[in-house]
């Protein structure tokens, strides 16, 4: 059995889909997605220049609401006192994005309608609600001093978003499990390579294999547990280049994710290995198979557009419930999002009667399989 373990492990190690499609794609998709917005939460936004032309009853509060804002958010705005010409001529020259002029209501001018115009307008009813407020409380509770009225209003260090299972929640993060879940299912190239290496009609070094002794269960077992091998070990390795290579905080033990990669690389195994037992059918359209099974589920799961899973699971349930990549991503979100464990056990069972059906599948396939000359 080492003897075929071993070969077994040379002849797919030596075929370049094996290598390259479940290995270094998702590496390379990995590291492009980390550069496209893997840390766009910490990204350079060049700092909003704004001019402040002061009118006659000039709203104190507005006034030190925006050194508040500059004071604390240093990178977000960078204001600077003009006259209403001067303003108006860096506006046309483009040197500033808006003029706020402070008067007894507080107004904003600019010239277009982009995220620094957008910005400038959220701070301005930002002001506009906040003051309101600070007006609603002192008519209600007369005595209270202003320190305690800032107390009240300052929630931005006493609020964080979270999930429902008390994790921080990154959007981006989505596309990742997404990704790992295309590299599980790309494993189906190393299970594909294993139907063809006992089909006599499709390579010569099947029909050597096929006339051996040596029983067909046998060489299926041998190849099907190097091909999942190889899967696991590849999937293994992205995860690891993802979090600690691109330190991305994947906010989860290692040992439930290695557990999802498992079963993630059985199914990916399990449906090449089923699609490569097809009788009659070409290589090339086996190999369309896999593919279009894979990028379709992929797609489904969030790669490449994150809000896809969340329309399935609205329109149509079931297809979540059945799409290998989206159990996988999904598993992933139990753990590190969610913290349902119900959930999680659910997707792994799943996975793991779908792997066995197939494997089933295929062996019969297989195993009926007569050739009249080899």
């Amino acid at each position: 059995m080492l003897h075929l373990l071993k070969y077994s492990f040379l002849s797919k190690i030596r075929n370049f889909n094996i290598v390259f499609w479940p290995l270094i794609f998702p590496l390379v998709l990995g590291t492009f997605f980390y550069f496209a917005f893997g840390n766009l939460d910490e990204a350079d936004f060049q700092t909003i220049s704004v001019g402040i032309v002061k009118e006659d009853q000039a709203d104190l509060f507005f006034t030190e609401y925006l050194g508040q804002v500059e004071k604390s958010e240093p990178d977000l705005l960078k204001t600077k006192e003009m006259t209403e010409t001067e303003a108006l001529k860096a506006l046309e020259e483009k040197k500033i994005s808006g003029i706020y002029y402070v008067g007894k209501t507080p107004s904003l001018t600019v010239a277009g309608n982009g995220m620094e115009e957008s910005i400038l307008k959220a701070v301005l009813d930002s002001s506009i609600n906040t003051e309101n407020t600070i007006q609603n409380i002192l008519k209600k509770n007369p005595q209270m001093d202003m320190g305690t009225v800032e107390k009240l209003l300052s929630t931005q260090d006493m609020v964080k978003e979270v999930s429902l299972g008390g994790k921080t929640i990154d959007g981006n993060v989505q596309f990742f499990y997404a990704l790992i879940a295309m590299a599980c299912l790309y494993g189906s190239f190393i299970g594909f390579g294993t139907a063809l290496g006992i089909q006599a009609n499709i390579t010569p070094l099947a029909a050597r294999r096929c006339v051996t002794p040596t029983h067909k269960l046998k060489l299926i077992l041998a190849d099907q547990s190097v091909a999942f091998i190889m899967g696991y070990v590849d999937v293994i390795v992205l995860i690891l280049y993802l979090r600690y290579i691109l330190k991305l905080d994947f906010q989860g033990q290692m040992e439930p994710m290695l557990v999802i990669s498992f079963f993630g690389s059985l199914i990916g195994v399990s449906i090449g290995t089923f699609v490569g037992s097809f009788g009659k059918m070409g290589e090339g359209a086996k190999v369309g198979i896999i593919l279009g099974i894979s990028m379709t589920s992929s797609f489904l799961a969030g790669l490449m557009n994150g809000g896809m899973k969340d329309i399935v699971e609205k329109s149509a349930p079931f297809i979540n419930r059945i799409n290998p990549a989206a159990l996988i991503a999904d598993a992933f979100y139990c753990i590190n999002v969610y913290a349902d464990t119900a959930r999680y056990y659910r997707n792994l069972i799943t996975l793991a009667v779908m792997c066995v059906a197939l494997v089933l599948a295929s062996f019969f396939m297989v195993r009926r399989e007569r050739y009249d000359s080899i």
